[in-house]
């Protein structure tokens, strides 16, 4: 009996090593899909890792679907098997219209593309200027793509490190209707916080909030020197 367990468990092990094995051999994707968010071919800024594309390869009945994550510049990567890809948009996650078209990827070796989306506003690429040390001046303009949307506010965002946005900030301004408006270009004041004054640069850029859309359209981050 005692060695029918003895064996039992030395079966038991091997199988373990067995698998192991098998699973170290494992071979990893070594093809690299890269792309970005384009409008009329420029990026869109997005919050970091906020906006999810989905990737299905085709010929297999049971898959799970690959997320990719977009970088606040607006570009992303993926390492992947060569093969078959169709690649999606999430419905509502994203500052632009909803959009049930895949796009087809034959993916073998390293590839780049371009996923063209339709925004409900679009940022003219913001100048700064430090005033007094103490003051943000940001010169913008708003353009308005789909008529149908509503600005709610547009905001101007601060912060140490170039990862800054509407969730990662140490220092806001707020503006609503009136004060930007689409079409029109704008140029607003922001205090700079007590915490953030006496450095020498600071990461600076622009969001726009669409009425009814959680995803905020932002522009590229600028680093401005103070001194």
């Amino acid at each position: 009996m005692k060695l029918n367990i003895i064996q039992s468990c030395l079966l038991l092990v091997l199988g373990f090593m067995v698998a192991s094995c098998e699973y170290d051999n494992f071979e990893e994707p070594k093809s690299t899909l890269t792309g970005r968010i384009v409008y009329e071919g420029e990026p869109l800024g997005v919050r970091n890792q906020g906006v999810q594309l989905e990737l299905w390869q085709h010929g297999y009945d049971l898959f799970q679907k690959i997320p990719v994550y977009v970088s606040q510049d607006g570009t992303f990567s993926a390492k992947l098997f060569d093969g078959d890809y169709k690649l999606t948009l999430i419905r509502g996650n994203g500052p632009w219209m909803d959009q049930t078209d895949s796009l087809d990827i034959a993916l073998n070796g390293s590839q780049e593309i371009n996923v063209e989306v339709n925004p409900y506003f679009t940022l003219d690429e913001p100048s700064y200027e430090i005033v007094n040390d103490t003051i943000v001046r940001a010169s913008f303009t708003v353009n308005q793509i789909n008529a149908a949307s509503t600005l709610e506010f547009t905001d101007v965002y601060m912060g140490r490190t170039s990862l800054t946005d509407i969730v990662r900030n140490e220092g806001l301004g707020r503006f609503f209707d009136g004060q930007v408006t689409p079409g029109t270009p704008a140029t607003v004041d922001v205090t700079v916080p007590n915490h953030l004054r006496g450095r020498s640069d600071l990461f600076v850029r622009v969001g726009v909030k669409t009425l009814g859309v959680e995803e905020l359209l932002y522009s590229q981050v600028d680093n401005v020197s103070i001194n």
